[in-house]
């Protein structure tokens, strides 16, 4: 208000649209400041903005025809890796990918933290491995951070979830042992190898039964819009109190909590300071429909990637819709490169698939360009190969240079339908049965996992008191210090209280009586953001009982 800024820059812009992979509501709000700072340029700056993105990130701040600069997406010096491996011995595996010691100092990414903890502890038996994740106190994660920048540590296993401030030029490897949830995390995450220029690769290790942990995860934070619509319908133009309507839902706490949610944030419903709800409008229904099939669309899209029988940088520039990158194949992934990968493996096509191969060539010189479904169905028709043999029998010929597989779509019913066309090159038209084909193959750890230490027993349930029965009807005394901070809290920053804390993280919190910050972030719903700007507030009340 004194002095008038020479330049606003917003870092993270992506945060700014509902389409950016860490959308946060109170970013919205930026746009509104903007004209109170002006005649000063504005500039959005993010590292993982798809076209989509960049145009809701202009749109949202009030950007008039706004000069765009993508540049730079692709890394010439990290080699990507994408390997089927089946989830039960990736942790052996990751041992192994990670043994020799120009691939360290690595990061490896677990989808848990628990998982980042029994890994740590297993690479821990050869070099100096630690977890770094949000259920770490900071001083903790401070030490970890501080020994991986000063080489005295070699590995850090981190969550996929958890935001990492580690700026390390020398990281030689990325390893992720389970699916991200979006091509936009995963280059943000594979983007901290190599950052010297030397060369450096990122491993990425999955299966599709990963995809049914994101389809949990999925179903859980986005229901469905009849679960939104039955809370709407509730509301009307009077205040009422939460607990009121979620009592006339039939909604379990969390079920409605995360639906309530979602219909303040695209307005359907208004929520005041003391959670009182009254009818937002009906307008949500669209932009929330639009958000959840964008979602979804950005986990197809990680799969997709992973199935792509092209240059996996090349995939990922074309992704963010980089124009300037004019440049062809990377020659050193898994797909440009085969012989030079380190966890990849592939092995030649037999006598059979030869001919399967040789039958696919000739449709193709009968009929160039072909979508692959089509392919398949008039090739196979005698289903003389399963489905899932041919795409890895055409990624094959694609990884071989007979065969070019190109992304396309067309528009049905307002929707878009993306599919794949293969194409002959040339050494496709003068190939035959004799033409080798290099396929990839399910990869294995070379050694079964180690047998695990037996775990100690569990201290019966019986030596921690359950919480007493009547507190749903009499709220102790934390609780209610508790609740009242929240609404004090709320009110300060004129947000609904469950923006402070949810009822569910508060009723851990009078149950468990958290003492550090690590048993605090193990409750549900309670996050490294919360912790930083409530830990405090929250402790003292916890010790005054």
């Amino acid at each position: 208000a004194k002095r008038t800024p020479a330049v606003v820059a917003i870092d993270e812009a992506h945060c700014i649209s509902q389409w950016g992979h860490d959308f946060r509501p109170d970013y919205r709000t930026i746009g509104q400041h903007l004209p109170a700072l002006r005649p000063a340029p504005v500039i959005g700056l993010t590292a993982t903005a798809t076209p989509l993105v960049q145009n809701d990130i202009a749109r949202q701040l009030g950007l008039s025809a706004p000069r765009r600069f993508i540049h730079g997406f692709r890394r010439h010096n990290i080699a990507i890796e994408v390997v089927r491996a089946p989830s039960s011995g990736r942790s052996e595996l990751a041992r192994q990918i990670l043994a020799p010691a120009e691939r360290r100092p690595a990061i490896v990414y677990v989808p848990r933290r628990r998982d980042a903890d029994s890994l740590a502890r297993e690479l821990n038996r050869e070099y100096h491995a630690a977890p770094y994740h949000a259920g770490l106190d900071g001083k903790r994660r401070d030490e970890v951070q501080s020994a991986f920048i000063e080489q005295r540590l070699e590995v850090i296993v981190a969550t996929i979830a958890f935001g990492m401030g580690i700026d390390k030029p020398n990281i030689r490897t990325v390893l992720h042992t389970a699916l991200p949830g979006s091509l936009e995390g995963y280059y943000q995450e594979i983007g901290r190898a190599g950052r010297d220029g030397a060369p450096s690769r990122a491993i990425l290790l999955h299966s599709y039964a990963d995809r049914f942990t994101h389809d949990y995860f999925y179903e859980r934070d986005y229901p469905d819009p009849s679960v939104l619509e039955r809370i709407f319908q509730l509301l009307t133009g009077e205040a009422q109190p939460k607990e009121a309507v979620q009592g006339r839902s039939g909604l379990a706490e969390e079920a409605f909590d995360t639906a309530l949610e979602k219909l303040w944030i695209h307005g359907g419903a208004a929520v005041d300071y003391a959670e009182n709800l009254s009818r937002g409008t009906g307008g949500w229904r669209e932009l929330y429909v639009a958000q959840r099939e964008h979602k979804l669309a950005q986990f197809e899209h990680m799969l997709a990637y992973c199935g792509n029988s092209a240059c996996r940088m090349l995939s990922l520039v074309r992704y963010f819709g980089d124009e300037d990158d004019t440049e062809g194949g990377c020659g050193i992934c898994d797909f440009c490169a085969p012989s030079a990968a380190v966890a990849q493996a592939f092995r030649q096509a037999g006598q059979g698939e030869r001919a399967q191969a040789a039958r696919i060539l000739e449709a193709l010189k009968k009929t160039d360009g072909l979508a692959t479904g089509r392919l398949y169905s008039q090739v196979f028709a005698d289903e003389a190969l399963d489905r899932r043999g041919f795409e890895d029998l055409l990624a094959g010929m694609a990884r071989s240079g007979l065969v070019e597989l190109a992304d396309a779509s067309f528009e049905k019913d307002g929707k878009r339908i993306d599919f794949r066309k293969a194409r002959l090159t040339p050494a496709g038209r003068q190939a035959d049965e004799s033409t080798p084909v290099l396929i990839a193959v399910e990869v294995e750890a070379e050694a079964p996992p180690k047998k695990r230490k037996k775990a100690a027993p569990k201290k019966p349930k019986a030596e921690k008191a359950p919480p007493a029965a009547v507190e749903k009807t009499q709220p102790s005394a934390m609780a209610e210090t508790l609740r009242a901070w929240r609404l004090a809290e709320a009110k300060r920053r004129g947000v609904p209280a469950f923006r402070i804390l949810t009822d569910r993280a508060l009723a851990a919190i009078v149950e468990t009586k958290p003492q550090t910050t690590r048993e605090l972030l193990e409750l549900p719903g309670v996050g490294l953001g919360i912790v930083e700007k409530y830990g405090a507030q929250i402790f003292r009340i916890v010790a005054q009982g």
